[in-house]
């Protein structure tokens, strides 16, 4: 279906705050578990949020669902890979078939994998595969726009579709994915413009390319950011300037998840391009993401110290597909049974003593 700039503002305008008295709820109740105020630190806060997020006090996490989105990039052309451009429909297959990392990891944490084409440069198949391309790949952003704004829209409201399926067949949590080859570079060009950064600060080695290899990449996404300049007004217009089919697709996944109050986990360099983007468009959506972890990527620790953020898991991954975020989903839900399963002192008929403040040990 079409998607146009009156859908996208009718989304923006219903997308609201998480209940924040639910919290305050919550809190009172964490605090009366048995341990030390605070003991548990960010599990205790996951919980809270979640609370937050579902409106309720017992909050349920048990159905994850990780949306794995994937498009190519013309701006491969210019070498800012160590990858070539092939390998994004080859790991689509590898996917649909169960064989990449993060289907191993969503098996691990009980999570639903469903991979969606929006934009891979070659016909792909494959059993579970859903087909909802946009364009062969995006256009090289060192020469020009990413896409045009309708292109955008259309990417956005893939997103979007696919989030509303994945919430009315029942998922509670859910993870954002991606594959495309090169997409560190457009997703280095969204951070450098949203957040008025130098691009050799935010820019990357993505799939482990050469000293020289990166001072490339690094004067592509500085031309990029040049010619299209003029072109970023607002949002929109950068995404569909700078960004991908798939980072697209992600925006529009964290936007129907926020509306539909539901908690969007959001994965690593990639899928932070496109939080960061659907936070520019509502500030909202915020409440409703965790972010999974702090990638190797250069430039991911910038973000996180610009926007204040904190990621839940430091492991030096830099893999993308939705593999942090399946990992994170785990410690999500272990903040959420500490919430509803762990006794409370009145209930295990333990004497509180002295309450201990949060930085107890």
């Amino acid at each position: 279906m079409s998607y146009s700039k009156e859908d996208l503002g009718e989304l923006l305008a219903a997308i609201r705050p998480v209940d924040r008295e639910i919290m305050a709820q919550a809190q009172l109740r964490l605090d009366n578990l048995t341990k030390p105020l605070g003991a548990l630190g960010m599990l205790e806060e996951m919980a809270k949020r979640m609370c937050g997020i579902q409106g309720r006090l017992a909050p349920s996490v048990s159905q994850k669902t990780i949306l794995t989105f994937a498009g190519d990039h013309g701006v491969v052309e210019e070498g800012v890979s160590a990858v070539p451009a092939e390998v994004t429909p080859q790991m689509v297959a590898n996917f649909l078939t169960g064989g990449a990392g993060v289907n191993v990891l969503a098996n691990h944490v009980g999570a639903e994998v469903r991979v969606i084409d929006v934009g891979v440069a070659v016909p792909v198949a494959g059993e579970g595969l859903i087909l909802a391309k946009v364009k062969a790949g995006t256009d090289n952003i060192r020469l020009g726009f990413a896409m045009s704004e309708g292109e955008a829209l259309a990417a956005l409201g893939v997103g979007i579709d696919v989030t509303r399926q994945a919430i009315n067949d029942g998922a509670e949590i859910l993870g954002t994915g991606e594959m495309g080859i090169g997409n560190t570079t457009p997703s280095a060009a969204l951070f450098a413009m949203f957040l008025d950064l130098p691009a050799d600060k935010i820019t990357g080695r993505g799939t482990g390319i050469s000293d020289g290899a990166l001072a490339h990449k690094i004067k592509v996404v500085e031309d990029a950011l040049a010619i299209n300049r003029e072109r970023c007004l607002d949002p929109l217009s950068t995404l569909a300037a700078l960004g991908g089919l798939e980072i697209a697709a992600i925006c529009g996944m964290i936007l129907e998840a926020a509306h539909r109050k539901v908690a969007v986990v959001v994965d690593g360099f990639i899928s932070s391009a496109a939080a960061l983007t659907a936070m520019e468009m509502n500030p909202d959506v915020l409440d409703y993401c965790f972010f999974s972890h702090m990638s190797d990527e250069l430039g991911h620790r910038l973000f996180f110290e610009k926007t204040g953020l904190s990621p839940i898991l430091h492991l030096g991954l830099r893999l993308g597909e939705g593999t942090g975020a399946a990992l994170a989903m785990n410690l999500i839900e272990a903040g959420v049974k500490i919430l509803t399963q762990m006794a409370t002192f009145g209930e295990a008929g333990v004497s509180p003593g002295e309450i201990l403040d949060d930085s107890a040990e």
